[in-house]
């Protein structure tokens, strides 16, 4: 924590590989993440719809309960640590505590948002189908904004200004 807010990430090689290595991951995920959102569905309602509720004339069965529990317990710890570490660098960028909250709270309500709505879909009515692409792809540009500024941040930013509630000796 003391390497970002003294400003030190900016000349620790050690921590910028590690942060760059980070947002090569996250990148890999955010692609496979869209791959494998459009090998299933497009960015239309009635594909979300076929996709929960099924689709006789293509033969694809109804999300099962048990099915969609268990991805979204995958799914839910996961991006809760993704979100965790991507927003986290948010606190130690040099912009307004209004832009941090927002780069903050957006990502995990968007992750929220598009878990939920699939659930909606399937059990409460096929209209929370355009809930679902909003979701999905208000999740899909925050990750992109997160890991942009990250590495903007480690980069060319000075940190350690304007950071919120922390001070180097409580890190």
């Amino acid at each position: 924590m003391r390497f970002v807010v003294t400003g030190e990430w900016s000349r620790n090689r050690l921590l910028q590989t590690i942060v760059v290595l980070y947002a090569v991951y996250v990148i890999l995920l955010w692609v496979t993440n869209g791959l494998l959102y459009f090998d299933k569905m497009s960015l239309t309602p009635a594909s979300v719809v076929a996709h929960y509720l099924g689709d006789a004339e293509r033969y694809l069965s109804p999300r099962s309960y048990p099915g969609l529990l268990e991805l979204s317990h995958f799914h839910l710890f996961a991006m809760g640590m993704l979100l965790l570490v991507l927003t986290h660098l948010m606190l130690f960028i040099p912009v307004s505590g209004a832009v941090k909250a927002w780069l903050i709270t957006l990502p995990f309500v968007a992750g929220i948002v598009s878990e939920g709505a699939g659930w909606l879909v399937r059990f409460v009515s096929p209209h929370f189908a355009i809930v679902k692409i909003l979701g999905f792809l208000t999740l899909q540009a925050s990750l992109a904004v997160l890991v942009i500024i990250s590495l903007w941040s480690v980069f060319t930013a000075k940190q350690g200004e304007n950071y919120v509630g922390f001070s180097e000796e409580g890190c």
